[in-house]
């Protein structure tokens, strides 16, 4: 039987913070309804971009409750669950899984480097067997330009075949095109993701399901665009207008960067706000990135229903 699995523009979510440093439910929750609405198939919630590393499990699980009290569909949430310690990782990811979540993100554990690809099915393994839910569905995580420790694909292939019903997906954050490419060749059916939008064209020709980016915070209509008319002759141009936009915000520490440009196109300060060890993007940056945005006729919003 066919497992159903996330298809589409995935965000992970930015997580506003109060002035004291606290998790911000009150901007949280709109703020994951707006994406939603601009075209998000789902909200990959406590990423990356979320800071998620910075935040504890209480916190992430408290997080995900206000999304569910809010009225925001679980089966469109797939919460991080990343973890070093397996108990850690087995309580966020039981936690989604009792909730009805669509699936969780799971990093391999990142403090150890040089593990074998034993120890990291193993780390999966007794996550798996701690949730002991069928209503748990795994995507993998796989960013070693930050996290360092990564899938293999030969792992990625082990964990499929050892759990054709839980390990489901996978986002391919290396940045590596000949990476996800062999995954997308070697395992057809399984959901890959690309982790930058960059991608996105170049993946849905070969398979891939869509795309998780931290782009798309600001700009998930336009990706959503591309993603619904990947066939049609006007598709490699509106790749070509995501991946300016892409290079515009990469050129900056992302993570503030992002911040900063929904701070600005909100009217709220606070949204700049960042968790140490992160540092607010600086005035000059701030300025310089603002007016590049400007100069390519950015604007917070655009949703564009075009079939």
């Amino acid at each position: 039987m066919a497992v159903e699995t996330f298809a589409g523009v995935l965000v992970p979510v930015l997580t506003p913070f109060t002035a004291e440093g606290e998790p911000d439910a009150e901007r949280f929750v709109p703020f994951c309804r707006w994406l939603l609405d601009e075209g998000a198939a789902g909200l990959a919630i406590f990423g990356t971009t979320s800071e998620a590393n910075s935040l504890s499990p209480a916190e992430r699980m408290t997080l995900l409750e206000r999304l569910l009290e809010a009225g925001i569909p679980a089966a469109k949430l797939m919460p991080g669950t990343g973890a070093c310690a397996v108990t850690d990782a087995a309580e966020l990811a039981r936690h989604a899984a009792r909730h009805g979540c669509g699936g969780v993100l799971m990093l391999p554990p990142f403090y150890y480097k040089g593990i074998p690809d034993d120890g990291l099915f193993a780390f999966v393994s007794r996550v798996i067997d701690k949730v002991g839910s069928a209503a748990l569905k795994i995507y993998l995580y796989h960013i070693p330009p930050v996290a360092v420790v990564g899938y293999s694909l030969d792992l990625v292939g082990r964990l499929i075949k050892a759990y054709p019903e839980t390990v489901v997906g996978l986002k391919d954050s290396s940045g590596d095109w000949n990476n996800t490419a062999a995954l997308l060749d070697r395992y057809p059916g399984f959901a890959v993701f690309p982790g930058s939008e960059v991608f996105l064209l170049e993946g849905l020709r070969g398979g891939a399901a869509g795309t998780i980016t931290a782009t798309g915070n600001i700009n998930t209509a336009a990706i959503a665009r591309l993603y619904r008319n990947w066939r049609g002759t006007e598709a490699d141009a509106l790749q070509a207008e995501i991946t300016g936009l892409r290079k515009v915000l990469q050129a900056y520490t992302v993570i503030p960067a992002l911040k900063r440009v929904i701070a600005h196109f909100r009217r709220d300060p606070g949204w700049a706000a960042v968790r140490p060890p992160l540092v607010p993007l600086d005035e000059a940056s701030s300025v310089s990135l603002l007016a590049e945005l400007e100069r390519v006729g950015f604007s917070l919003g655009q949703r564009r229903q075009a079939a």
